[in-house]
């Protein structure tokens, strides 16, 4: 029988360092899970209505009055997914915001608003619609200088992340928390769902000779880590650059349990990037990203099923699809097509592969499932040169080590190269876990 009445509990968070997350100080409050959960905000007239009981950090800071930020002078970090559960703009919600003067705005790859494309460098400029100055963290500079800073009191992040490590804006969060540490500027994080849920993790955590923009921190390619929980982790374990640790707080989210997929939390889903704009392209993302890195197969980017594909002008479509199904990968199936990219790689030509499908998300192991397609196209069409098209090391900077590469080069069974793959991730589950914050 479910309790009627919760008392709160202040729930405290150390850190290691100087930060500590103090949750009482900011008068947030978590409930047993038998107590209420919390209700949906309430959206205006014209706004759309919250269907979820989860409520994101944003919301449960708006419903503590912006304590943390009162008085303060507000740079916020964010871009077109920083919204609240009603979809209100984080921007136009401090800029109206009472006692709180929101001064700079700072965007990641792909601009405050939204408005780049993937890997376009952003300028700097004003933003169109609160006129607050928005500074380019994926421009001329990918961490915010001493003078973007100067005014600012505290810096706010409120990013979706998509739970993969070659996802830049975990980057993004590193690179302005040692700003933050740097320059003396308290830092704050709304916390986010990880849309592939916070039990999963996969791929070997990175080796720092391949630390890039597109792999930062030597965590594995699917972490398991709510963005707060990112930025504690590398608070506590000393990761940012010089040793520096930064003045954090995270405001937490309500409601949120680590067993959820993004659909299972009621969420409206705003496309974190033009090719990820559904919240299940996020897990087709960990599938086949990587191998879509070597430019020789399509992973359907430039067609209308970004990440959800495999294949190239040369391949026979059935015959893929008949070696992948033959290998009973749980909880996934391969059917066979032709597609024809509106854009991008193989642009108007046609091309044979697979559709992959989730049958079983909760046992699909997804990072293997692109290993697995290179494994088959090796067998299936030797005369393809996999790793020689490309020769800009952006395959082993996504993989976070040379290692896999050179299994694949030197015909090592997938086996082999999948043992090598999952090295490393069990030691880090363990290593987290005094930074979670969710059951």
């Amino acid at each position: 029988m479910r309790a009627k009445l919760c008392r709160p509990r202040p729930l405290v968070l150390p850190t290691s360092g100087l930060a500590f997350v103090l949750i009482a100080g900011l008068g947030l409050f978590m409930c047993s899970a038998a107590g209420e959960e919390p209700k949906p905000t309430a959206a205006s007239p014209g706004e759309p209505q919250a269907r979820s009981r989860v409520r994101l950090g944003v919301d449960v800071l708006i419903a503590d009055g912006f304590k943390p930020l009162v008085g303060k002078r507000v740079g916020l970090v964010t871009n077109a997914t920083g919204v609240t559960g009603n979809l209100q703009s984080t921007v136009d919600v401090l800029h109206h915001a009472k006692d709180v003067k929101l001064v700079a705005l700072f965007g990641p790859e792909h601009g405050v608003r939204g408005e780049a494309a993937a890997g376009v460098e952003v300028d700097d400029a004003n933003d169109p619609v609160t006129g607050v100055p928005a500074y380019s963290l994926y421009g001329k500079t990918h961490k915010p200088t001493p003078e973007m800073l100067q005014g600012v009191d505290v810096l706010v992040f409120d990013i979706q992340d998509i739970g993969s490590r070659s996802y830049t804006y975990i980057t993004t969060l590193a690179k302005v928390m040692e700003a933050a540490a740097e320059n003396k500027v308290a830092f704050v994080v709304l916390d986010r769902p990880n849309p592939l849920g916070g039990v999963r993790m996969e791929g070997r955590p990175l080796d720092l000779e391949f630390r890039s923009s597109v792999g930062y921190m030597p965590i594995p390619y699917v972490h398991g880590l709510t963005i707060g929980e990112l930025a504690r982790m590398i608070n506590g374990e000393h990761w940012l650059k010089g040793d520096v640790t930064c003045d954090l707080y995270v405001v937490p989210m309500q409601g949120w349990k680590r067993s959820m997929w993004w659909d299972q939390t009621g969420l409206f889903w705003v496309p974190t990037s033009p090719h990820v704009p559904r919240a299940d392209t996020a897990a087709f993302y960990a599938a086949t990203g990587i191998m879509g890195e070597l430019g020789v197969i399509s992973e359907g980017v430039g067609y209308t099923l970004p990440f959800e594909l495999a294949g190239m002008p040369e391949i026979e479509p059935q015959k893929l699809a008949a070696e992948l199904n033959g290998r009973h990968l749980p909880g996934v199936f391969f059917r066979p097509l032709f597609f024809q990219p509106y854009y991008g790689h193989y642009a108007k030509q046609t091309c044979g592969g697979v559709q992959i499908y989730l049958t079983d998300r909760d046992r699909a192991e997804l990072t293997p499932i692109q290993f697995h397609v290179l494994d088959a196209v090796r067998k299936l069409h030797p005369a393809i040169r996999l790793f020689g098209a490309k020769r800009d090391g952006m395959f082993d900077k996504v993989c976070g080590t040379d290692e896999i590469r050179k299994l694949f080069e030197a015909g090592r069974p997938i086996g082999e190269i999948l043992s090598t793959w999952s090295q490393g991730v069990e030691a880090f589950r363990a290593q987290r876990a005094k930074y979670l914050l969710y059951e």
